[in-house]
């Protein structure tokens, strides 16, 4: 009897939570890809092809505050580790643009630390209360060659980069622009025990292609505006598809780490599928044959099984419209075509839990194939403020529903 009662006290022991008050949940998010050679495609990576003996300083807007910060770095598609030789963190105040110092970040305790390929990174637990909708800087030293194989292209915020080591400087002296990101993939909060993320999931839509740079006003922003105490995290890539690779890889590949795996998800808004549809035999992948809606609504129902099996509410947003874009090959009646063909079913089929009508909301009435001016950005494509905002406005309506 004695030997089972020690037996039952251990397993309890094991079973219990070693934090049972910790409420990690990922308060900001950039969703890292691979890097291409000039000569893979069509557009420049933006970033530089290697770092070394450099400080590389990014900011982020979070969506909601905590006791404690924990920072993440990604080395997802790198094939050798990256040294870290310094890592910190500081507020920005609101006159600033690129104000560092701040307080130092561990990693096992150690400042200096080495990410393996193929890994991410995640600091220490860091003792700085931080509150909603506050800009942080993160700010890293890289002492040896690192090559840039793992970024993130066309941040919307401006980084910088500064020769030799400015980790712990307020500001960085003789610094350049950095419009990607090169390391910074994450940044998680102890929140309050009720605090929970939504995680935006799409493409150049969701990354804010379009809107003010610096401003924080891709529709991710303007919804962590709209929902105090929860969090919104954006996973949406520039170029993304549901189906095929090349600026990130295909939605399903991606899904696990980018949505499923970030702490505290309890609801995912799926807004892709439009470059599945304008790429093929476009200026972006001429040789791709056309799209067909089975092969999209499948690619969907991947991802709703995935969400379902973690028990996360999946939300479906209808896809815009994009007729005047002037990219070479991406528009034409056939494809409009097949983009109402896929709203017909993410609006009529009932597969996701609900949905949000963004092809309703932006669609010019007078010519349903085009964008609403006041919507839209300029080229057709990408909505600008305006247009995120009123994304912000629906997703926020429908999330409040449940």
């Amino acid at each position: 009897m004695t030997s089972y009662i020690a037996v039952a006290a251990l397993a309890a022991v094991f079973a219990a939570p070693l934090h049972a008050a910790d409420n990690w949940v990922a308060t900001w998010q950039a969703s890292p890809h691979a890097a291409w050679g000039s000569q893979e495609f069509a557009l420049p990576t933006g970033v530089p092809a290697a770092l070394e003996h450099q400080t590389v300083r990014e900011t982020a807007r979070i969506s909601v505050g905590g006791r404690r910060v924990r920072v993440v770095l990604s080395n997802r598609y790198g094939t050798q580790p990256i040294t870290i030789g310094e890592a910190r963190v500081a507020r920005i105040p609101a006159a600033a643009k690129a104000e560092g110092a701040g307080m130092a970040l561990t990693f096992g305790g150690q400042r200096r630390t080495v990410i393996p390929a193929g890994a991410p990174l995640v600091s220490d637990p860091l003792e700085m209360p931080v509150t909603a909708l506050e800009k942080l800087a993160v700010s890293v030293y890289l002492p040896r060659r690192t090559p840039l194989s793992t970024f993130h292209w066309g941040a919307q915020q401006t980084g910088y980069i500064a020769r030799g080591n400015h980790a712990s400087a307020a500001t960085l002296p003789d610094a350049e622009p950095l419009h990607g990101r090169a390391l910074l993939s994450g940044i998680w909060v102890d929140g309050a025990p009720s605090t929970g993320a939504v995680v935006a999931f799409g493409d150049s839509i969701t990354d804010g292609n379009g809107s003010m740079p610096d401003a924080d006003r891709r529709w991710p922003d303007y919804l962590a505006a709209r929902m105090p105490g929860t969090a919104v995290v954006n996973a949406g890539i520039s170029g993304a598809r549901l189906l095929g690779d090349r600026m990130g890889v295909n939605a399903a590949a991606r899904f696990e780490l980018d949505v499923l795996s970030q702490p505290g998800a309890h609801t995912v808004i799926i807004l892709m599928g439009i470059n599945d549809i304008g790429w093929p035999q476009s200026i972006f992948a001429p040789h791709e044959p056309p799209m067909s809606a089975d092969r999209m609504i499948a690619a969907y129902r991947q991802l709703i099984a995935q969400a379902r099996a973690r028990k996360m509410r999946i939300i479906g947003a209808t896809l815009p419209p994009f007729e005047g874009t002037q990219i070479d090959g991406y528009y034409t009646p056939a494809k409009d075509a097949l983009r109402q063909q896929v709203n017909q079913w993410i609006r009529e089929s009932k597969e996701f839990d609900a949905v949000a009508d963004v092809d309703a909301l932006l669609r010019d009435p007078e010519r349903p194939s085009r964008m609403r001016q006041r919507y839209d950005s300029g080229d057709h494509l990408h909505p600008g403020d305006a247009g995120y905002e009123a994304i912000a406005a629906e997703a926020a309506r429908v999330i409040s529903r449940y």
